[in-house]
């Protein structure tokens, strides 16, 4: 087979490089930068490192004309939500139109981005067979194969995990079964059909988003009785069924969007989905809290609205670049709106990214961290996790505050005189 991955980005391009190892692959990102920056061995998201894409076997490019006569297309773009928290297809259909452009009689075209189910029968289908005149299901065939990738995880590779695919007919679902499968040693599971495969991605993340705001529920009911949810977890996870979850803040490009997609679905059926919702309004106000929590003690230490601040970490989660719906935006903008001026650090945050998104100028380096009300520890990247007593200490003011959202220095022993905060 030949195979065109479509989207180069966190899902396409590790992708793109493991279907290399066993067949002819290009790989089209609409963006030439992009292009020309994994060409030079460079993969801004960190999925991949330079000896990696040096090796690859994939092809690379930005050019139309080059998607033309492959077998299998794989279309792995983005699927955010709007400001109404509603589906936003947009990349999606112009992908699926860019390959309708390109694609001959008998290609395969296989969705992986995250949507609720239907839209890849519905949605895709629709645009490819108008922007290539030929017929779904009789010149050109549809399949599902849901993205399971988990930003800076180097163990669940997208070559060591179960890949999930589902085909318009059986003939198709045996192919991508076979093409899949020569990535993950045969580790494939065949849907029942599309729609299921669909809703088995959306759920999984789903899933995670309602347990998380549990914690997080119960984490905010503790802190009122001066309990930490942390030392609460240690005592409760040595059941042997309790669930390992942790609190936090809930961003990113999947857990904290595709439960809406799966509400929206519900929604469009007539029903009101409680419980995805409910899981949804936690985590999105979780960042609030944090931050009206901090403001409490701030004023408490006589700093209302005059403290200044300094916000370690911005990405959405530990020791990945990825600044997509970061809730730690939520809790810089809470204490801003109060008054308070705050500074932001991140070790592995494109200071571009975070000013152009987020009108954010990254601090350069922690070298002259001093003097600040209270440090937050936002993100347990690496080198905040490893930070020693007298370094943190010298960031904060006597009788500052640190204030530990990920848990990560609660076994700190602080010197005296700083007051400690967390969940």
């Amino acid at each position: 087979m030949r195979v065109a991955v479509i989207g180069l980005g966190y899902v396409g391009m590790p992708l793109a490089v493991a279907l290399s190892r066993r067949f002819e692959v290009l790989g089209f990102d609409v963006d030439q930068a992009r292009v020309q920056e994994l060409l030079a061995g460079h993969d801004r998201t960190g999925e991949l490192g330079s000896a990696a894409l040096q090796n690859s076997r994939a092809a690379l490019s930005a050019d139309e004309a080059d998607l033309v006569g492959y077998d299998v297309y794989i279309i792995t773009v983005p699927t955010p939500v709007d400001s109404g928290n509603r589906p936003d297809l947009g990349a999606v259909r112009s992908a699926s139109r860019l390959v309708g452009r390109a694609l001959r009689h008998g290609a395969i075209v296989v969705l992986e981005s995250t949507v609720y189910p239907g839209v890849t029968e519905t949605v895709c289908g629709a645009e490819i067979a108008a922007a290539s005149g030929l017929v779904c299901g009789k010149d050109f065939f549809l399949g599902y194969s849901p993205e399971r990738i988990n930003p800076g995880d180097r163990q669940h590779t997208v070559d060591k995990i179960t890949k999930v695919v589902a085909g318009q007919t059986p003939e198709v679902a045996a192919k991508l079964a076979e093409m899949y499968g020569a990535m993950t040693s045969g580790n494939v599971f065949v849907a029942r059909n599309i729609m299921t495969a669909e809703a088995a991605k959306v759920i999984e993340n789903a899933q995670r988003d309602i347990n998380i705001a549990f914690i997080n529920e119960v984490t905010t009911v503790f802190n009122e009785l001066g309990l930490s949810i942390y030392d609460v977890l240690d005592a409760a996870q040595t059941k042997w069924n309790f669930l390992p979850f942790r609190p936090g803040l809930v961003g990113g490009h999947c857990i904290g969007i595709d439960p809406y997609y799966l509400a929206h679905c519900a929604q469009n059926l007539g029903h009101h989905p409680e419980v995805i919702l409910a899981g949804r309004r936690t985590n999105d106000a979780m960042g609030l809290y944090i931050a009206r929590c901090i403001a409490r003690l701030l004023a408490q230490a006589g700093r209302a609205g005059q403290a200044r601040v300094l916000v370690l970490g911005l990405t959405f989660k530990e020791n990945v670049p990825d600044l997509r719906n970061t809730k730690v935006i939520d809790i810089i903008r809470e204490l801003s709106s109060l008054g308070h001026r705050i500074d932001v650090h991140d070790p592995v945050a494109d200071a571009n990214e975070a000013r152009t998104e987020y009108g954010l100028q990254l601090l350069p380096s922690l070298s002259e961290a001093r003097g600040y009300d209270c440090v937050i520890g936002a993100v347990a990247h690496e080198p905040y996790a490893a930070l020693k007593p007298d370094a943190l200490s010298a960031m904060v003011v006597p009788k500052g505050i640190v204030a530990d959202v990920k848990g990560m220095w609660r076994d700190m022993k602080m010197p005296d005189g700083l007051m400690r905060w967390q969940l």
